[in-house]
């Protein structure tokens, strides 16, 4: 039982090492979060939890802290395509409240 245990820490703390992120992972996730964002906007839907979770992952790119960069990049991607999401299927879905 011991030796299971001691292979699963350690194997925990050997994929933990292979996931930490770098600095070129943080900007190919802020790339595509602003892209995204940039679209929203294109739509005139940006969300302002978008924009606050986007200064969040560059405050925490700026400080080196890569994991929490990317992890706050892709929720503010994530966001952003909710938002186009939005936009985009409530551009004909109004209709359907109408009274008519």
């Amino acid at each position: 039982m011991t030796r299971i245990l001691a292979a699963s820490v350690l194997l925990t703390a050997t994929a933990t090492v292979a996931l930490a992120a770098s600095e070129a992972d943080y900007k190919a996730a802020y790339a595509a979060a602003e892209a995204a964002n940039k679209e929203a906007g294109g739509l005139r839907n940006q969300w302002t939890t978008t924009a606050a979770t986007l200064a969040a992952a560059k405050k925490a790119g700026d400080a080196g802290d890569f994991d929490t960069a990317v992890t706050r990049a892709t929720e503010a991607e994530a966001l952003a395509k909710a938002s186009i999401f939005q936009a985009t299927s409530e551009k004909e879905r109004w209709k359907d409240l109408e009274i008519r």
